[in-house]
């Protein structure tokens, strides 16, 4: 049994909570998974999973918003993903705040850019929220509803991992070498 799928079945909310509070994608795949085999409640996982996910959220939003700048110039690989939040932030402030969960390596870095950009405290909190509301669902549901699927890749997971990770650099780097070519056809003209 996966160490983190240990984790919840010992720790079990408090768990989800920590998790969520940090990343929260991987556990809280596991504790939907962990629901369905009836270790945990769906309601109160789904609770816990927004209240970590919301107070992790807003604890990255006040560090960026006093600190922001200073964390941003010291660490390179930070401020880059930030650059990616700033510039849609401009534009579709709600909805980057709400879909800033979703968006893998921007969990941490979006709120601490968002608070950086000054983006005032209580906006920045309701669309938190309901981020929160809807990425708790769906993430669990994954591991709920694809339970006993799950419960058979689980061995396999090390080598789904880095197929996974080839496959969507693969088409990453696709997507930009046609991006740029693009740009270049675009410029000839």
């Amino acid at each position: 049994m996966p160490f983190i799928l240990q984790l919840l079945i010992d720790y079990g909310y408090l768990a989800v909570f920590i998790g969520c509070l940090l990343e929260g994608e991987t556990i809280l795949v596991l504790a939907g998974f962990a629901c369905h085999h009836g270790h945990l409640s769906v309601p109160v996982t789904l609770a816990v999973a927004v209240f970590g996910a919301t107070l992790g959220d807003q604890l990255f939003y006040w560090i960026g918003r006093y600190r922001g700048a200073a964390l941003l110039a010291r660490l390179p690989s930070l401020a880059q993903r930030a650059e990616r939040v700033a510039a849609s932030l401009k534009r579709y402030d709600g909805l980057v705040v709400m879909g800033v969960r979703f968006v893998y390596g921007l969990r941490i870095a979006g709120p601490i850019a968002i608070g950086a950009m000054q983006m005032p405290p209580r906006r920045f909190a309701v669309f938190n929220l309901l981020g929160a509301m809807l990425w708790a669902p769906l993430i669990a549901s994954v591991g709920y509803l694809f339970g006993s699927a799950l419960e058979a890749l689980i061995g396999d997971v090390e080598r789904i991992e880095l197929i996974g990770t080839v496959v969507i650099v693969g088409i990453a780097l696709a997507i930009a070498l046609v991006r740029r070519w693009r740009r270049s056809r675009a410029t000839v003209r």
